[in-house]
């Protein structure tokens, strides 16, 4: 084989792993509590459960998401949290990941897969649902070349957790946890996909855990 052939025997499956990267969906695991009233005018503030983050203009990005999303529900933004009807507390965060060492013998998926009726997918921005599922999701089993391989890499948790309160007394009304598994603890791309899991099929039925795919954005 010339030198020529070998650089682009090895080059083929990096180029194909690069393209699943960009092209792999975000998934969710979403469970949510609610006691959400019928929108009637009711107004909300987005306050961070954090103080340190509260000042920030990164926290400021994702709590205009999550304002936009209320919006879209038929609630109202209110400038303070004085003037809401409802204190929206949100959180967020990413672990230090964790090393995984993985053998490969070949193309295979190591997870389990099936039906369940008893689990709810869904598909965001594409908003397609099945009632196949795979087990805890993992992003380093969505390729295989077909050839033993052994690999070491990071796995990434990333939470965000949502709580809606009244104004009033402080009844919660509203409690939301979106996890997710990455490659990738960069925030500013897991915390807008981990809201838009959060807030698909919103408020969602109270006591159930879901797993939401996220479609990745087209560019341009």
């Amino acid at each position: 084989m010339t030198i020529g052939k070998r650089i682009m025997v090895l080059a083929t499956p990096l180029l194909l792993l690069a393209i699943a990267a960009c092209t792999t969906p975000f998934r969710a695991d979403v469970a949510r509590f609610q006691q959400m009233p019928a929108p009637s005018g009711e107004s909300f503030y987005v306050q961070s459960a954090d103080p340190e983050k509260a000042s920030g203009l990164e926290f400021a990005t994702y709590a205009n998401l999550v304002s936009a999303e209320l919006s879209q529900f038929g609630y109202r933004p209110a400038a303070t949290a004085e003037d809401a009807t409802l204190v929206v507390t949100m959180d967020y965060s990413v672990d230090n990941g964790r090393d995984r060492v993985v053998t490969t013998p070949g193309y295979s998926r190591p997870y389990y897969w099936g039906y369940s009726p008893f689990y709810s997918p869904y598909y965001s921005r594409l908003r397609w649902r099945s009632p196949f599922y795979y087990g805890w999701y993992d992003p380093f089993f969505d390729s295989g070349f077909g050839r033993d391989d052994v690999r070491v890499y990071t796995l990434y948790t990333s939470e965000l957790d949502l709580r809606i309160s009244r104004t009033a007394n402080g009844e919660p009304v509203f409690e939301g946890r979106a996890r997710a598994r990455s490659r990738d603890d960069n925030l500013t791309e897991l915390v807008p996909n981990l809201i838009e899991a959060m807030f698909t099929g919103f408020p969602g039925n109270s006591g159930e855990e879901v797993r939401i795919t996220v479609m990745p954005r087209e560019e341009g």
